[in-house]
């Protein structure tokens, strides 16, 4: 009998289940990193959605409160809606789509800060227009709307106002800055927006 033999198969065989065990942690490992890490997006895109939502509600009832003090009520009576939060809580989407439109130009991480809070605080204003006008119109075709700008200055439709694009530019970047876009808004260095999309 060749007793050498029988050991050295011995030897195959247990490096080959060390390795097929090791690699089966391996693997076990990676999928329980994936949904960890899965798992951890959905609640910083559920946590910045709320936090958006919150912060338009704010800014919408110190809004109306100023224009109710300024037409005469000493009240500081503000008002929001219900279903202004989720059209604020779309704030979330800004960030992504301005990182998008970085890496299309193709100059991200090559772009000046002032350059970049300008173009961001623009599409971002134009994003939350149209987002404004698509949401009021549905909503004033199912008889709840929440505002109507009819008759105000540059109204368009009764749903957006021309005039507060001011407003919209520096709001776009707040929920920008909120929801993890300082790095991104304030920083050249390309890597700082990359290991925010990773976070996003």
């Amino acid at each position: 009998m060749n007793f050498g033999k029988i050991k050295v198969e011995k030897s195959t065989v247990e490096k080959a289940a060390g390795f097929m065990n090791r690699w089966n942690q391996k693997n076990k490992n990676q999928k329980i990193a994936v949904r960890k890490r899965s798992g951890g997006r959905w609640k910083t895109w559920v946590g910045n959605f709320m936090l958006c939502g919150l912060t338009g509600w704010g800014l919408e009832i110190l809004l109306t409160s100023v224009e109710g003090f300024a037409a005469g009520d000493m009240k500081f009576m503000g008002k929001t809606s219900i279903y202004m939060f989720p059209i604020y809580g779309m704030g979330i989407l800004l960030g992504p789509i301005g990182k998008w439109v970085d890496s299309w130009i193709g100059d991200r991480g090559r772009i000046e800060v002032t350059d970049r809070i300008f173009r961001h605080g623009i599409l971002d204003m134009v994003l939350i227009f149209s987002a404004e006008y698509l949401t009021g119109t549905f909503l004033k075709s199912l008889g709840i709307c929440p505002w109507d700008y009819t008759g105000r200055m540059l109204s368009v439709d009764g749903v957006i106002r021309l005039d507060f694009a001011p407003f919209w530019f520096m709001t776009g970047l707040l929920f920008e800055y909120l929801t993890g876009g300082k790095e991104e808004i304030l920083s050249r260095d390309p890597a700082a927006g990359e290991s925010m999309s990773r976070q996003i």
